[in-house]
This record gives structure tokens, sequence and C-alpha cells, in this order.
């Protein structure tokens, strides 16, 4: 498991591809490997991956199967890239940001970046099978940060995300431009209650369901926000 919080921006130095294995030679600040085994987890850009060769205090190897490849962002890493990294949480870490499994869900391209003063607001693409999911003020992963979505247009497909100088200044952000990708991890617990209450409210109205939706997208209302926040309501508050 990991928190969210990216402690290191990393830099890849070596990229070989055999069989359909991709590995990485990736280059750590001091101090970040302290007491690193091999077989240990650590999330690049968000994504898993094992320890497979300590190379030095600094340097060391991985290996990403295909499945890894075609879902997320590793597979046009090259050497020079910079990428967020956070070793797996001990038991007893504060969680700063939001439980991560390292299991990538998707990524998608940046649409733009915005920078007034310093704040720092990037837009991302939206895909139809996840905007249930994606909601404002509701957590997601991109690239291994847990971050609060800001603000969601389901209709055009986008969500935004906005960086305080802090975020900026410990991740990899700073370099994207509009056409990057990012992978994206969906919060865990939201996509369960998004889901549980959709599924009551299917077997409740049937084929009534994407009309009542459609009710209340021309309210302004978005359905999957809506079933959440009454999910997490206490049964008390959630009657009234």
């Amino acid at each position: 498991m990991f928190t969210g919080i990216v402690k290191a921006v990393a830099k890849i130095v070596n990229v070989t591809d055999l069989n359909g294995i991709r590995t990485f030679i990736i280059d750590f600040p001091e101090g970040f490997c302290d007491d690193l085994e091999i077989g240990a987890s650590i999330a690049i850009d968000g994504v898993c991956l094992t320890v497979t060769e300590i190379l030095s205090d600094t340097l060391v190897k991985f290996d990403v199967m295909l499945q890894s490849l075609l879902i997320t962002t590793l597979s046009q890493y090259f050497p020079y890239q910079l990428v967020n990294a956070e070793r797996a949480a001990k038991d007893g870490t504060e969680i700063g940001g939001h439980p991560l499994s390292g299991h990538v869900d998707f990524n998608v391209a940046i649409i733009k970046v915005t920078q007034i003063e310093d704040n720092y607001c990037i837009r991302l693409a939206l895909p139809d099978a996840w905007k249930r999911y994606v909601f404002p003020k509701g957590y997601i992963a991109l690239n291994g940060a847990s971050l609060t979505v800001f603000e969601v247009s389901k209709q055009d497909g986008w969500f935004e995300v906005w960086l305080i100088p802090e975020t900026r200044r410990m991740t990899s952000f700073e370099s994207k431009v509009s056409g990057d990708l990012i992978n994206i991890e969906i919060e865990r617990g939201t996509q369960v209650v998004v889901d549980t209450v959709r599924d009551t409210l299917n077997e409740k109205l049937g084929p009534l369901l994407p009309f009542f939706e459609d009710l209340l997208l021309k309210q302004g209302v978005d359905l999957d926000s809506l079933g959440y926040k009454q999910a997490l309501l206490p049964k008390s508050a959630s009657k009234s």
C-alpha cells in the first residue's frame, strides 16, 4: 500500500526491452533507498514495481511485465525521464493523502496547464468508462500523487486539479505539458460506494434509471456524486 504522498523525484537512466519485459534502471536521491531490499515495492509514477536488483546506494533495477506496459505510461518512458517515487507504506504510517494500491486503472492526456501566479492547474481528459467515479472534492491519484478533484465537466470529458507550490516542488508535475500522459488510479472507496449505490438504484428503477439520471443532470446534479455523499452520511442523517 502507498499513501499518495510522493517522497522523491527520480530519474530513469536506462531502459531495455527483452521478451515482452521492460527493464528500468532508476536513479533515486540520496537516502531514498536506505534499508531497501530486493522484492520491496516502490511506486513509480503511481505504478507498483518490484525491486529486482540493487546496483548501488541510489541505482535500482525493476522489471515491468506486458500488462503493466499496456495500461500505464511506462511503455513510453525513456532515459532521462523524471518520475514520482514513493516507497511502500509501513504499518502505522500516517496516510497524508489517501490509500493507494499502486494498480493504475488507466492513463489520460493533459489537455492544458494553466498557471496563475503560484497557482497551477492541470486539466485532464476524462474517459466515459470512468466518469462516474470522478467528481468535485473527490480523491484521485495522478502519477502516484493523491490529489483532490477541483472541477469536472462530464459532458465535455475533462476534470481539473490544482497544485500548491509544495506539491509541485516534490513531484515531476512541473515538467508536464499539454499532451503528456498521466497514470490515474481511482480511489477504491469511492469506486465501491458509487458502484453499490448505482446497483441499488438500478434494482429499484430498472429501465427508468437513465431517465432519472438525465433529469438530475438537467438540474445540474451528478447522480454518482449525490449517491456517494448520501452513502457516507450517518444513518440518522440520511433518513432526514
